[in-house]
């Protein structure tokens, strides 16, 4: 009997996300092999970055297999647990001299335990979805619909206030997860609105003073927000300079020119140069991680540029199939969070490596190299792929129970 229980949950396993999240599997090896030549060269091995990447993709295969047969309850349950241990790792990255945190390129967003280095945020993402969906789920009347909303505003904000210290891109996609969020709740947009508005008037309030207070007069900033005069540039970099800054090559933009020369050669042909030949690969320094859409379009043109937005697109529109026809609203909630966390994060890395917006350091979400980017996106894959399965389940238990009820129905006859 076992067995047959066993079978049958293997054959209500979703197809359809598995086959989504191969086919990105096999985009990120591809990619890979062919955006790693810096690290290969500066590790004096072939095996060593690629090998290690490689055990990263294994183990979330591994992870979104298991977590898959995990009842969205005890995911609910776990989303509260995983939240409070890394909003406070993520608020441990605030603190001076910290011996756990590890600092890169000027941003302390990284926590070594254990000889183990990972991004609390990424973390935080994860179990802030699971948490606001369950919140917003428990709205059954419309005196509910105020409560929930400040609620899930008060625990967002205190999550994205220690992200933004160091990565204000990620701190703005959160918040606008749960703005979709609370529109899919049916929140009145009257308290989702306002508080759209009051964060666009803090942004440009911020930007200005950083602006005119920091960045014009060449001061430093100090303290937890100090990356905020990158920030700044950046933007001024994007929007504000002349178009002939461009093509002088500094510091600050080598990764946008090269980024912009790898997609020239991939836009000359609709298949780009094939798999293996990229040139810019050698000069883009982050071409394995935050760039590697500007190598898989040199690689792959036009035809596997539009391939590879369709793949996220498709897991999006995936988790909308599954999501409408749920009646467990946590679960629904949570599978589109998730599922629009992976889509928008793909989209704001695209966007970027092709020059459409300023510089955010948004990682191609299970295709740039980074082990727990990796690991937190398959386990993504996992918990939707969990939700896709309890619907089966419980649609094939709803059709035993109608067939058992019309063969006990009694057969009157009538003389």
């Amino acid at each position: 009997m076992k067995n047959e229980q066993f079978k049958l949950h293997l054959q209500t396993i979703d197809k359809t996300f598995w086959f989504l999240f191969g086919m990105l599997i096999v985009v990120a090896v591809i990619a890979l092999f062919s955006a790693s030549s810096t690290l290969v060269y500066s590790n004096h091995s072939a095996l060593g970055p690629i090998g290690q990447q490689m055990f990263f993709i294994a183990i979330g295969v591994i992870a979104a297999f298991g977590i898959q047969f995990v009842p969205t309850h005890w995911v609910r349950f776990f989303g509260y647990i995983l939240l409070a241990i890394s909003t406070l790792l993520v608020y441990s990255t605030m603190i001076p001299g910290n011996p756990l945190v590890v600092t890169i390129n000027g941003a302390a967003r990284w926590i070594r335990i254990a000889g183990i280095t990972f991004q609390p945020s990424e973390l935080a993402k994860l179990s802030l979805i699971i948490v606001i969906a369950d919140q917003l789920a428990r709205i059954h009347k419309e005196a509910d619909k105020k409560k929930y909303f400040y609620r899930t505003l008060l625990i967002t904000a205190v999550v994205v206030l220690p992200v933004m210290a160091s990565n204000l891109s990620t701190a703005v996609l959160i918040g606008g997860i749960v703005f979709c969020l609370w529109i899919l709740a049916r929140v009145p947009w009257k308290y989702t609105l306002s508080i759209v508005g009051i964060a666009i008037v803090a942004l440009m309030i911020g930007y200005a003073v950083v602006e005119f207070g920091f960045v014009r007069p060449g001061r430093e900033m100090h303290g937890p927000f100090k990356r905020a005069t990158t920030w700044v540039k950046r933007i001024d970099r994007h929007f504000v300079e002349d178009g002939t800054s461009k093509y002088v090559l500094t510091d600050d933009n080598i990764q946008e020119v090269y980024s912009s020369v790898a997609i020239a050669r991939g836009g000359a042909s609709p298949l780009g140069v094939l798999p293996g030949n990229s040139k810019e690969r050698d000069y883009l320094p982050l071409a394995f991680a935050d760039y590697i859409f500007a190598i898989i379009v040199e690689e792959s043109g036009i035809v596997g540029a539009i391939g590879l937005i369709f793949l996220y697109l498709a897991v999006l529109f995936r988790a909308c199939n599954v999501s409408s026809r749920y009646s467990d609203m946590p679960a629904m909630l949570m599978t589109m969070g998730l599922a629009l966390m992976i889509t928008c994060q793909a989209l704001i890395s695209m966007l970027v490596a092709v020059g459409l917006g300023p510089v955010t350091g948004q990682p191609l979400p299970l295709i740039s190299r980074g082990g727990t980017s990796v690991l937190i996106t398959s386990i993504y894959f996992g918990i939707m792929m969990g939700v896709s399965r309890e619907q089966l389940l419980l649609r094939e238990r709803v059709n035993e129970t109608i067939e058992q009820s019309e063969e006990e129905v009694p057969i009157v006859t009538v003389e």
